[in-house]
Formats: structure tokens, sequence, C-alpha cells
């Protein structure tokens, strides 16, 4: 068929099954067959897709998983009615039109249908159409919508907790970022499927008022056309139009009470796993005790004077059977539940050898923290990987959070590679309030050093806080404590935690524009180990990686000109990023404040360096090292006095050495070289050492 399809012209060959053509010319014909005159022919035609299209879409409820596997149902409801009320119309018209004629004026279906509903009795006929019409209009129709209100208000007020949900377990590592954007997804379709269902329920009770309307039309309508325009006795047309009445309107009644059932099912369905059978089986048929009582109450029945024994007999021996296997399936299950549980296997000894990057360990009266209602320790987490991927320009690792009953209820511990990098203690829901000027705040509480930074602080009650702002302290709630460690440890160790499979990662991307870039220089330069080694050099000294062509083609120049070594490579990728390094530097003036190594100094360190080409050390003597350190101590602290924090800069020669000294006793001391500055960068020196 679809290779017939292929050589019609390209107009022609768009209207196959399925295409958005042949979709939107279908509804122009439901819409033009309410305009136009149809043949009984055409209408028998669409009157049995219109049965077995609603068959097919109760099927369909029935077997489904979830309610988010038709989100399509919404739309079909609303295609599926207009079906039936354009039949209806074509129905009415061929009724009004040609009912004196006789039962198949609509149609060989109508005219079954209401032959075979009426059994010769035009009452009774009547009366059972107007139970069907009642049952669909108001039981079915009415409760479906009524669910399907409720259900689109409830997931939406859900909404925001469960987008809540799926943040914390990403930022706990749970999942990873494509999991997190599939739940979204799935979020979002849920709450978009049940509000349309909540309108296309309108669809469906308009429909059941249609069809009255249509009903009381037809009837009385062809009631008076037969006796008024065609002369038919009273009682024949009461006859012929009450079975064409009958007919047609069983035709779109009975399609309209299975697409109600479907859309009942799918609206109660909700988040019940498997299709609809084996959850009422499984629910129904699970216990043994209901099913023991059902039997006891079929077998009174059957033994009451005038009841029929047989059928109730049948169904008390059928319920006393399933209660017999599900008893002795229950005694099996608590056996094995009995049952010593099996040594438990060795886990690998892969599973041993893994190392988590980053762990969080809390004593247990910490763990709401991480937990409950509120669990502001994920925010902060989440919060800090943003952060760090901006500043610094990679991703972080998941932060484990582990409970530690070895722990103190109120301490902490972090890890980076599971070696302890830094402990404290919380008291929460006590915040700490932290004086800048380094003195322990005059306000009542409970004296503590902060566990960052070691200032003296307090901890105080939740009525103090707007005193201690007022006196021009910090205050942090015990989550944002532990969050403030938890970052300032992260860029201490930021360089160990980039690993080779990090870096590939960045590597791999890198924009397409790029990979030039990336093929030139690896494996024919460099190795991944290389750029990952100049990386860490570069985020030991707290240097953004971000700019990683930037990075990479300063490396190639260092490659060029000969220096293999990760110190000259350093040098020259530092200089190549100088405008972003001067502007780190920057000050709140506007300006690089800087104390310059004098001549002196300079002349020290270059002939205190000993080796041949790239691999020369420092070799200076102790007493001069310490002299040195001493003078850094005491002009860094006069440029604090005078409100400033100044970089020290020296030539590139020495630079890494300098840095190596100053990094033992000020680790957060900036040292540039003079090609780091940027030209355009305002400076000011303040102190030559």
């Amino acid at each position: 068929m679809n290779a017939l399809i292929g050589r019609l012209p390209a107009p022609l060959a768009s209207l196959r099954l399925g295409s958005d053509v042949g979709l939107a010319l279908g509804v122009v014909a439901l819409i033009a067959v309410m305009v136009v005159p149809l043949p009984p022919v055409l209408l028998d035609a669409g009157l049995a897709i219109s049965i077995t299209l609603s068959v097919l879409v109760l099927m369909t409820a029935l077997f489904l998983q979830r309610p988010l596997d038709f989100t399509s149902f919404p739309t079909l409801l609303l295609l599926t009615t207009l079906l039936r009320l354009a039949l209806n119309v074509a129905t009415t018209r061929g009724i009004l039109t040609h009912g004196h004629e006789g039962h198949h004026a609509a149609g060989a279906v109508v005219s079954a249908f209401g032959s075979f509903l009426m059994g010769g009795d035009v009452l009774v006929g009547m009366i059972v159409f107007a139970i069907l019409l009642v049952v669909n209009f108001m039981v079915v129709t009415k409760g479906s919508g009524r669910i399907a209100e409720v259900a689109a208000r409830f997931s939406l007020d859900a909404m925001p907790g469960k987008q809540m949900a799926i943040d914390a377990d990403l930022s706990a590592g749970i999942i990873d970022e494509n999991e997190a954007k599939i739940r979204r997804k799935d979020l979002e379709a849920e709450s978009g499927f049940y509000g349309a269902m909540d309108g296309a329920a309108k669809f469906v009770r308009g429909d059941a008022i249609a069809g009255l309307i249509t009903t009381a039309i037809n009837l009385l309508g062809g009631i008076a056309i037969g006796v008024g325009r065609h002369g038919l006795p009273f009682g024949e047309a009461v006859t012929t139009f009450s079975v064409l009445t009958v007919g047609d309107g069983l035709v779109s009644q009975i399609p309209a009470l299975l697409v109600s059932v479907a859309a009942g099912i799918v609206v109660t369905k909700g988040n019940t796993e498997g299709t609809a059978d084996k959850a009422l089986v499984g629910q129904l048929g699970g216990g043994a005790k209901p099913l023991a009582l059902v039997a006891g109450a079929a077998a009174s029945l059957a033994l009451l004077p005038g009841m029929p024994m047989l059928p109730f007999l049948a169904l008390a021996g059928g319920a006393g059977a399933l209660a017999w296997f599900r008893r002795k399936d229950q005694v099996q299950q608590a056996a094995i539940a009995a049952a010593p549980p099996p040594a438990p296997a060795e886990p690998p000894v892969a599973e041993t050898l893994r190392i988590d990057q980053l762990r969080l360990e809390l004593g247990y009266g910490l763990l709401p923290l991480a937990a409950g209602e509120a669990p502001r320790l994920t925010e902060q987490i989440r919060n800090l990987r943003r952060t760090v991927a901006q500043e610094l320009g990679f991703v972080l690792p998941s932060v484990r959070l582990q409970d530690n009953l070895e722990l103190p209820p109120d301490h902490y511990v972090i890890r980076v590679k599971e070696i302890e990098a830094g402990r404290g203690q919380l008291r929460p829901p006590l915040h700490l309030a932290i004086d800048p000027s380094g003195n322990t705040p005059n306000i009542p509480g409970e004296t503590c050093q902060e566990p960052t930074f070691g200032l003296p602080a307090l901890w105080i009650e939740e009525m103090h806080r707007e005193h201690a702002l007022a006196l021009g302290c910090t205050v942090v709630d015990a989550a944002g404590v532990l969050a403030t460690h938890l970052t300032e440890l992260v860029r201490e160790n930021v360089a160990e935690l980039l690993s080779h499979a990090e870096t590939q990662k960045l590597l791999d991307e890198l924009p397409r524009e790029h990979g030039k870039l990336v093929a030139d220089l690896i494996p024919a330069q460099a190795t991944t180990g290389t750029v990952q080694r100049v990386l860490q050099a570069l985020l030991t000294e707290r240097v953004s990686v971000r700019d990683l062509p930037t990075i990479l083609e300063g490396m190639q120049e260092a490659l060029a000109s000969g220096l293999r070594s990760i110190p000259g490579m350093v040098g020259v990728v530092r200089a190549r990023l100088s405008r972003q390094i001067s502007d780190a530097a920057r000050g709140p003036g506007g300006y690089v404040p800087m104390i310059a190594l004098s001549a002196e100094w300079e002349q020290a360190f270059a002939e205190a360096l000993i080796g041949p080409g790239e691999e020369r050390q420092l070799a200076m003597m102790p007493s001069r090292l310490q002299e040195f350190m001493q003078r850094v101590r005491d002009s860094f602290d006069k440029a604090a006095a005078a409100g400033e924090s100044p970089v020290l800069v020296c030539s590139g020669g020495v630079r890494a050495h300098v840095r190596a000294i100053v990094e033992r006793f000020r680790p957060s001391t900036c040292v540039l070289a003079q090609a780091e500055i940027h030209p355009r960068v305002r400076i000011r020196t303040v102190g030559v050492l």
C-alpha cells in the first residue's frame, strides 16, 4: 500500500493514514456531513465506523498501563463527539425527510437497532431507551466529569511539590540530569493531560444533552411531519417514527456510553500501575477473608425461601474455592518470610574500591536538614554546584549525604575522596551570629567558633535575630553554616575533584566549532592527562577554566615554543587569560591593588634557582626564606589595615616558585606575573616587598 502511495503525486501521496493532511480532511468531511445530505449506504458506513471506534477506545482504556500512555485521549474525545453529532444530524435529516417511507429511511443500521430494542412494543422500547439516556447522562458522564475536574485541580496543586522533589533528588545525586529532564517532562505531561481531560469531559456531557434534544426533535417533529404533510394515520406515524427515533438514539448513545465509560476508566485509574483487569483482580480477589465472607453470604441467600438455589450455590462454591487458595498462598508466604534469610552475597571487590568524591556525613540530630518537609541542605548543595560551575567552569561531582552514628548528634564531617577535609558542630534550630569585626557579638547566646574561618560567633535563638542584624552581625541558619563550610572546602580542593573523566567530559562538551582545535592538540601534541594537570594547576589558584578554548590555544602556543613542562605551559596559559585574571583581582575601587616584588628579591630568587631549563628548582637558604615570609606578612597586613586586598606581582620566571612559598602560609593570596596583568586594566601599587 505504501509503495502504491509513493507512486502518486506529492499532494495525493500525503493523504495516507495517520498523516496531518488526512486528519484535516477528515475533520472537514465531518463538518460537511452536517450540511450535505447522505444516502443511506454512506450513513450505515459512518455509523459502523462510530460504533467500532468507540469499542476500540474502550479496549485501549482498559489495557492502559498508566493514564499518560493515552495523552491523545482528550483530542480523541472531541473528534468522536464531533463524529457522532455529524452522524446524528445526518440521520435526523433522513428521518424527517423520508421517515414516512418506512423504517429504512435512515439506513439499515438505525432500523435494525430500533426494531431489536422495541421487540414489537413501542412503549417498552421508549422506556428502555430513556433509561439508557439517564444512565449515560446522570451516572457515567456526570461522574467522569467530576473526577476529571478534581484530578486536574489536585494535579496542579501537587506540581510544585513534585518539582521540588525532583530538584532534591538531582542535587543529592540520586538521579542524573537526563533522568531529571525525563521526570520534569512527565510531570508537565501529567498536568497538561488532566487539565485537558477536565475540559474534554464537557464534550461528553454536551454530547449526552444533544442526544436528548435530538431524540425529542426526531419523535415530535417526525410525527408532526408524517401526519400533517404526508397524511399518515396518527398510530402509524407514531410507530414508524418511534422505531426510527429509538434506533437513531441507540446508534448514537451506545458509542457515547462506551466512550464515557472509557473516559471514566482513564480518569479513575490515577496512579494505579498495570492494566485495569490486573488491578481489579489483584485488589478484589487478593484477600482470603473477604472471599470467605462472600461465600457465606451467597450460601445464606441460597437457603432463603423462594430464592433460586443453583446460582447462589455456584457463586458460594467459587468464592469459597478462591478463599481457600488465597489462604494457602498466604500461609506459604508467611512460612517463607519466617525462614532465616539467606546469607547475604559478598559484594564485589570493585564495590569496596569505589571512592566518593564528596561526602557529607551527618550526626542523627542533623538529618532533618537533608530530609523532611523543607530540606534546606539539598537546596544549598544544588546552588553550590551551580555556583561552582559558573565560577570555575566545571560541574562538581554529586555530594553524597550519609548518616554517621559514630558522630555526636550535632556534628558533621566533610570528606574529599573519603579523607576528612573539615568538621563542625551545628545547633539547629538556632542561628549563628558572626561579628565581621572579629569580636564576639554582645547578644545572649552560646559562644562558639564559626567552623569555616574560625571566627568567634554565637548560637542565638530566633527571637534575637533582628537584634543581631541591627548590630551589623551576619546571621546564618544551620544549613547555611554547613553549606558555607562545604563551599569553602570545595574551593580549596577543587583541583583534586577534576578527574581525568571530568576533563574528557569538558573536552567532549566543547562547541562543534572548537572540534578542530581539540583534534590538533590531542593526542598529537598532548594527552588528556596533560590537559588535566594544566587545568588542575589553574584551579589550585582559583582561576576559572570556563574559557577552555583559550586555555587549549595557550597550550598549543607553549608546545610550539618548546615548553613541555606543566609550569611552562601554565605560564603561557595564564598570560592568555590575563583579562580574566586581572578582572578577578580588581578591587572595589575599580583597580588592581598590587604589592611589587623588589629587584633585590627578584635577583635573590633568580640566583636560588638550580637545574637545567624547565626543571629548575628553588634552593634558597632557610633563613632567607623565613625573612621573605615575614616581609610578605608585614606588607599584606599593612595593606589590609589600609582597606586593600592586594596581589603580589613578580616576574614570570620566578612566579611559580614565589607562589609555592606564599601558599604555605597565605593560600588565598594571589601571585601574578607581570604578563598576567592586562594592559588596559587600572593598577595601583600599594607597597613594595
